[in-house]
């Protein structure tokens, strides 16, 4: 296009040089155009008057047009400069060779699915490397509609089987957690099976992602393929209430035994196992058991990277008020991928995490409600039962309850959070030798 338009000017610029030398040409050759008389040639062509302010006139005419028409070449130039479209851009090496996730979104009879995906793909850093699958379940005709309207955006799949599911007498009030479970197991079949990716970000449609979301799960990604004391990555703190979490360092990674769901990255090699044994309901829960955990912990984040704003849902709101509303979301952007996240390895994870707590000195609740944040030194407060952590998790504002005997957010035992500014440690003895399922 540059080319041609080169071409263009040159060519406007040759043809009024031609006009003037044409012009310059008939104006002195002998006999051509008539000239004034000369006093000293009385045998001169004569010009009249009139004749030469004629042939004045059509010259400035000529050269005016050739103007004209060099200034409309020039507009129409810049224009079609305008209107080529740029070369797509084609993936770097580096880029092609990063893995591709996709993010499964699951989705049923919630309009309000738009708020989960337009943050999705406003954060999402690239289309190719974190496709996005909304799986609906439950055939409602609005949300289909707010999910067909991002178009190619998105890849929209729907559940098949509608039916209502057999389910003991005494669980017909829990039919909602039976279809969430069948979906969750059909929808992570068509991530691996039909699509065959090799890791899956999972959310549901009543979650807003952090402006890092992304970032955080590339950068832990690595981690979670080569240690397989891992398997998963959440973007879920279960205690990320304001006043408890250090906004001031959401770069703090932890370990978890607890699964906390809620945006979270598995691979396939999971779903191989997980597979042939999911259950008809509370998949979550049963997540948390010690027959599938087997062990293994999470990577968590001391701010969530997602937050929940849906009430309306099969658990009518349970924990809603008290907890999920003041989940504070991460609103600054961590570069994740730039850090050393070394220590989240088990060995060296335990031996400053294991430190850090058991130095800490021991205080009693009273003690630390009473501190007004003076002293601001990370403090353990022990407990030695059920009953005791329940008591003083549900008097400093956690969640209280206990999953197959595993705190939330939990890590060996020990329960990491903030309170009145200060690092908490609420912990087991030191001597602690593993979660008992019947504190459930």
């Amino acid at each position: 296009m540059l080319k041609k338009t080169s071409l263009a000017l040159g060519g406007a610029a040759l043809f009024l040089a031609w006009n003037g030398l044409l012009l310059l040409f008939l104006w002195s050759r002998p006999g051509g155009l008539p000239r004034p008389q000369n006093p000293q040639n009385p045998d001169g062509s004569r010009l009249l008057p009139a004749q030469l302010l004629q042939l004045a006139q059509d010259a400035e005419a000529e050269l005016r047009l050739q103007r004209d028409l060099l200034l409309q070449i020039q507009k129409f130039s810049r224009l079609q400069h305008q209107k080529t479209p740029k070369p797509p851009q084609i993936a770097t090496t580096a880029e092609a060779e990063l893995p591709v996730i996709p993010v499964l979104v699951l989705a049923c009879d919630r309009s309000s699915v738009r708020r989960c995906l337009d943050k999705i793909l406003r954060y999402r850093p690239s289309a190719r490397r974190f496709p996005v699958i909304v799986s609906q379940d439950c055939g409602h005709a609005e949300t289909a509609r707010v999910i067909a309207s991002y178009g190619q955006a998105v890849a929209h799949i729907r559940q098949p089987d509608l039916s209502d599911i057999p389910v003991p007498p005494e669980h017909r009030k829990f039919q909602g957690y039976y279809r969430i479970s069948r979906h969750y197991r059909w929808a992570l079949g068509q991530v691996f099976r039909t699509f065959r990716y090799r890791a899956a970000i999972v959310v549901e449609d009543d979650l807003e992602v952090a402006p890092d979301f992304f970032e955080y799960f590339q950068a832990v990604f690595p981690l979670l393929q080569r240690d397989p004391s891992l398997w998963c990555i959440s973007a879920w703190n279960d205690n990320g209430k304001e006043a408890m979490v250090d906004a001031g360092h959401a770069e703090l990674l932890y370990r978890t035994d607890f699964f906390p769901g809620l945006g979270w990255l598995l691979l396939a090699e999971l779903w191989d196992e997980l597979e042939p044994k999911w259950p008809p309901a509370f998949w979550d829960d049963w997540m948390r058991q010690p027959e599938q955990r087997r062990g293994r912990s999470c990577v968590r984040p001391e701010v969530s990277r997602t937050m929940t704003f849906g009430r309306k849902g099969v658990s009518h709101g349970q924990f809603f008020d008290q907890y999920l509303k003041f989940i504070k979301l991460n609103d600054r952007f961590v570069p994740f991928t730039q850090l050393d996240l070394s220590y989240l390895k088990k060995e060296e994870y335990e031996r400053f995490f294991l430190q850090q707590v058991y130095s800490a000195p021991e205080v009693k609740i009273e003690e630390l409600q009473k501190d007004a944040g003076r002293d601001s030194g990370a403090v353990r407060l022990q407990y030695r039962g059920r009953d005791s952590f329940k008591a003083l998790a549900k008097a400093l504002g956690l969640m209280d309850d206990l999953k197959s005997g595993v705190p939330r957010a939990g890590y060996r035992g020990i329960v990491s959070f903030v309170c009145r500014g200060r690092r908490v440690f609420l912990a087991p003895p030191s001597d602690w030798t593993g979660y008992d399922p019947s504190w459930s």
